[in-house]
């Protein structure tokens, strides 16, 4: 019997169909074990932002770890139960006065087919009607209670994880290399991204309430979780309380106003501030950052886009860690790995 060798010319073929294989059978298991997961994994982050602001409270002022870390997890209950007050407020609110706005709706839209009919459209004015007074805001603003229940659950389950990971780690225990520079680089961006999207969410709340908007917390509550999507999540920020206003104002200086403050807020933020504080970034191509966008929201949903580059970024540095597959990380990098 004669032992068939490979040439080693296969080899770099035989890796890539390996890492499909894995990336296959590991997409497989997020899908099927995305309930625990998931929250895990939100634990493990803040976990590491937690290690990084109690090291940091230490060194500032003497401060014992134990103290910081469970200062850092009561202020991450606090602003959890913060948010779910402003968003459940501001939707008691809207739904209060869901009947003005259906009436308001009802005037704008009577108000459009008689200007279009004046302008010589033809306008099916019953199809119209039916058609923008079925628009689903009233309901969606209900539903968001069954929201509120599912993120208080899941705040709950991602502070057990929290816990049991405090507890499980001892503090003489030794980190690697690479779980140092893990630790490093994405808790760096995390904080940022937290601070960048804290004041963002602050800037909307005050330009809602100037303008005089319904849901000014719950916007500002979505602001603050959206601005971890990067290039559309500031974009849908922006858009999602224009028909609000709209409900409310119609088209008056107030949708105007609201509109352009908001771009040039998320402008500034996003595009001097943020890319001053994080300068490259996770290092990552904007192609593969779109592309983990789409792959981890078809994964996980919304909480997949929201971590999709602390997520990537995390698979590009542990591909850089071997010889093999560091090809594939200079490709996540936009490097070619070839000349």
């Amino acid at each position: 019997m004669f032992k068939r060798i490979r040439p080693a010319i296969y080899a770099p073929i035989d890796n890539a169909c390996l890492l499909i294989l894995a990336g296959t059978a590991l997409t497989w298991i997020l899908i099927y074990a995305k309930t625990v997961l998931m929250p895990f994994v939100i634990a493990v982050f803040f976990a590491i932002v937690l290690n990084t602001l109690a090291d940091w409270m230490k060194r500032k002022w003497n401060m014992p770890r134990l103290l910081g870390i469970i200062l850092g997890i009561l202020a991450f209950l606090g602003l959890a139960t913060l948010s779910i007050i402003f968003v459940s407020s501001s939707i008691s609110s809207f739904v209060e006065g869901a009947n003005i706005y259906a009436e308001r709706l009802d005037a704008t839209v009577a108000w459009s087919i008689e200007t279009a009919q004046k302008l010589g459209f033809k306008v099916d004015s019953a199809f119209l009607s039916d058609m923008l007074t079925r628009l689903p805001l009233i309901n969606m603003a209900r539903g968001m209670g069954g929201w509120l229940m599912s993120f208080v659950s899941n705040t709950l389950l991602v502070s057990l994880f929290l816990i049991f990971l405090f507890m499980g780690r001892s503090a003489t225990d030794e980190k690697t290399q690479l779980a140092s520079s893990i630790e490093k680089q994405i808790s760096y961006y995390l904080l940022v991204k937290i601070f960048v999207s804290l004041l963002a969410a602050s800037v909307t709340w005050i330009i809602l309430k100037i303008t005089g908007t319904e849901l000014a917390g719950m916007f500002a509550v979505l602001t603050f979780v959206l601005n971890f999507i990067p290039n559309i999540g500031p974009f849908i920020a922006t858009t999602l309380p224009m028909p609000v206003l709209f409900l409310q104002h119609g088209i008056d200086w107030h949708i105007i106003t609201a509109l352009l403050l908001l771009i040039t807020a998320h402008f500034v933020i996003g595009n001097v501030l943020e890319t001053k504080w994080l300068g490259k970034g996770m290092d990552l191509n904007p192609i593969i950052v779109i592309a983990s966008l789409i792959f981890w929201a078809l994964v996980w949903g919304v909480f997949g886009a929201l971590l999709a580059v602390p997520l990537t970024s995390i698979i590009k540095m542990i591909l850089e860690r071997s010889e093999p597959t560091k090809p594939f990380a200079d490709l996540l990098a936009g490097r070619l790995p070839f000349k």
